[in-house]
């Protein structure tokens, strides 16, 4: 079962693909530039799925994963491929999906990020959030981030994620990487333990309940720089989420306590590039006296076109704004930009005069000869496949 499990993985990583998934009674699927495709042509069976993880989990693991059903955990397909992998109990049995994890950490340019993305390496404290649905690239985002504060300032950075994902090579900075679960209990333990740890910069994988967001508030607070996550759309919306999150009575003191903290908001959605693949349309919230002033007063209608002013002087942008660039410069089709656009009818408007047409296909990368026979064992095509 493992060497199966590598075969397709190598494809996944020969082809530029970013999850595979493996369901019981199901044929795996792969999925690249976003589309899943169905690769190999026999189902896994409920009982080789479960024989496959307990290959690739330890004891304690496996029992972790009868309790509560779940589990997640990384995965080391060799020294350049490592995996983010979630298990999951469904009705059929057992579930897998691994996210493939860059060996090296990439760059804000080398991601096609813009350049205000770096302005958040500089600042000394506050709360920095990036947001954005599954597979948006957040965590590759936060990587970019704390890679060049790595390579420009001394400080000692402290990472608490679930799994970790990307490993981080010393620079100047000392890092020191917890994994939830190996290294601490939970975010709640792991947080209030690290304020006593000496941290300039604190990183948490995912603000996921209220005790994590008031926490992370609370080092913000007392003159830390907090990197975290959240699944929400765009500026405002995250900012809706955490107040919203708590009870009404709460809600004041959160709103008064985020709008002093927060110093920025990065929300991303890929999307089909012409020149192949995908590429990150980006809204950028950027802390000014406004911003602030508008949170504080509970005015977070008012925070699109806050952002979209603050654009020439303080490098903030809405994502139909950086949608409009990436038609200018050619990276998106206007058929794309309008679809992914928050206001396509104000969009369109403004893409008038502007050419559109049809994305090119995307280059695919080569596995080697043996790897492809190996394949062979597996591999078909339909309609929805995935062709070689």
């Amino acid at each position: 079962m493992k060497d199966r499990l590598n075969l397709y993985l190598k494809t996944l990583v020969a082809h530029g693909g970013s999850d595979f998934h493996i369901k019981a009674g199901s044929i795996p699927r792969i999925r690249i530039d976003g589309v899943l495709k169905k690769i190999g042509k026999d189902p896994f069976q409920a009982s080789e799925v479960k024989l496959l993880v307990k290959q690739i989990t330890t004891a304690e693991q496996y029992v972790m994963l009868e309790e509560k059903k779940s589990l997640d955990f990384a995965y080391l397909l060799d020294e350049k491929s490592r995996f983010r992998v979630n298990v999951f109990r469904q009705m059929d049995g057992l579930s897998a999906v691994f996210r493939l994890i860059p060996a090296q950490v990439p760059t804000v340019d080398q991601l096609r990020l813009p350049q205000a993305v770096k302005n958040f390496a500089d600042i000394p404290r506050g709360l920095v959030l990036v947001t954005g649905v599954t597979g948006s690239g957040k965590s590759t985002t936060l990587a970019a981030i704390l890679d060049r504060i790595n390579e420009q300032h001394y400080k000692h950075i402290i990472t608490l994620e679930d799994p970790i994902e990307f490993v981080h090579t010393e620079k100047k900075c000392l890092i020191n990487q917890r994994a939830i679960g190996t290294d601490s209990n939970s975010f709640k333990d792991a947080l209030p333990a690290a304020l006593r740890e000496d941290p300039d910069i604190i990183l948490v994988g995912e603000m996921r309940d209220i005790e994590t967001i008031d926490l992370a508030l609370h080092a913000a607070n007392t003159g830390h720089l907090v990197f975290s996550t959240l699944h929400t759309l765009d500026a405002k919306e995250t900012v809706n989420r955490i107040i919203g999150m708590f009870p009404e009575e709460e809600q004041n003191r959160i709103r008064l306590s985020l709008a002093s903290v927060l110093s920025g908001v990065i929300s991303q959605r890929l999307v089909p590039s012409k020149k192949g693949g995908r590429v990150a349309a980006v809204e950028i919230l950027t802390k000014t006296a406004r911003i602030s002033e508008l949170i504080m007063e509970n005015r977070d209608y008012e925070l699109p076109d806050a952002i979209a002013e603050g654009r020439d002087i303080y490098h903030s942008q809405t994502f139909d704004q950086h949608l409009f660039d990436l038609v200018q410069a050619g990276e998106i089709s206007e058929e794309v930009a309008l679809e992914n656009a928050s206001s396509p009818s104000d969009l369109k408007l403004k893409l008038q005069g502007i050419g559109s047409s049809v994305p090119r296909g995307v280059e695919r990368g080569k596995m080697n000869e043996e790897d492809l026979e190996a394949l062979d064992t597996y591999a078909f095509k339909d309609d929805d496949a995935f062709e070689f």
